[in-house]
């Protein structure tokens, strides 16, 4: 059990980081190209990976033995996650779009109940609603300085939240790269759909840049960008089974509060890459949440 909770603290911390590089990419990117192009180009460089990965470890038998209804709607809510990731970085800094994101252990510790069946005591509530108390001191609702997009990221923990749990209550009947594969194709066939019925409907502009992200024209990308993009997709593929299988071997309430190694690095890339200096508001929450969230997974543990 021990080894177990170790590899996956391994996982999640890995996968994390794999992830971040993928965050500075697709920010670089989301002024240029639209955001369903990007990810369609992703998920066309990670399809064929994550084949070869579901090769060596159970073999292709295993997508018609999977049970499909759990697979459809957890590839939907990841999908449903990573768009309302996206949609808000071409709005907000890097470090204060993580940094909201990182409620979703808050979330994971609030639906383990209704998902898994877990006993969720007042002391655990009481840390959850520290952490939502830490993302308004960063939202700064009422002072003018809100901004919607924050919405999104906020969106997109509670959706990876349910997935990520979704994982766990069914990793002993769905292997690893099975998940990993049939969630890239949700994220290869989903946007192309709704880049199509964005064309047949005339929707090309928007005044909110997040909008104007998700509704852009498709383009041919240069050859630079073609390479970033296509990097994602090999991110996407390692990242995304690195993350499954951490919560497939292990407790969420073991690996989940790893999820907060990614303030080691949205700052970094927003500084390095977007001459992005975070808000003491930014760093104030996110140090709320980071505690909150700790607090919750630890009482969870008892």
């Amino acid at each position: 059990m021990q080894n177990q909770a170790a590899r996956g603290i391994l996982y999640l911390c890995i996968g994390v980081f794999i992830f971040s590089v993928q965050d500075a990419i697709i920010k670089q990117v989301s002024g240029s190209y639209a955001l369903t192009e990007v990810v369609c180009i992703r998920s066309c460089v990670g399809l064929p990976i994550l084949w070869f990965l579901m090769q060596k470890e159970d073999g292709w038998r295993d997508l018609l033995r999977a049970h499909m209804r759990p697979l459809a709607w957890r590839g939907l809510i990841m999908l449903g996650a990573y768009t309302a990731y996206y949609m808000a970085f071409p709005a907000l800094p890097l470090a204060d779009a993580v940094a909201l994101y990182f409620t979703v252990p808050l979330f994971v510790t609030a639906l383990a109940g209704p998902v898994l069946g877990e006993h969720v005591g007042w002391k655990v509530w009481a840390a959850v609603v520290l952490g939502f108390a830490g993302v308004l001191i960063m939202l700064q609702p009422g002072t003018g300085l809100f901004e919607p997009a924050a919405l999104l990221s906020l969106l997109s923990a509670a959706l990876y939240g349910s997935a990520m749990l979704m994982a766990r209550k069914f990793g002993n009947q769905l292997p690893t790269a099975v998940m990993a594969f049939y969630q890239n194709c949700f994220f290869l066939a989903g946007p192309a759909l709704v880049a199509l019925a964005l064309h047949l409907a005339g929707i090309e502009r928007a005044t909110h840049p997040s909008i104007t992200f998700l509704v852009r024209p498709w383009v041919l990308p240069t050859a630079a960008d073609t390479l970033l993009i296509g990097i994602c997709g090999v991110v996407a593929a390692v990242g995304t089974m690195f993350l499954t299988a951490a919560y497939r071997i292990a407790k969420s309430s073991t690996v989940t509060p790893f999820e907060y190694t990614g303030i080691l690095w949205a700052p970094l890339w927003g500084f390095l890459f977007f001459a992005e200096v975070p808000r003491l508001t930014t760093l104030a929450g996110a140090v709320v949440i980071g505690v909150a969230g700790l607090i919750a997974m630890r009482l969870s543990k008892q």
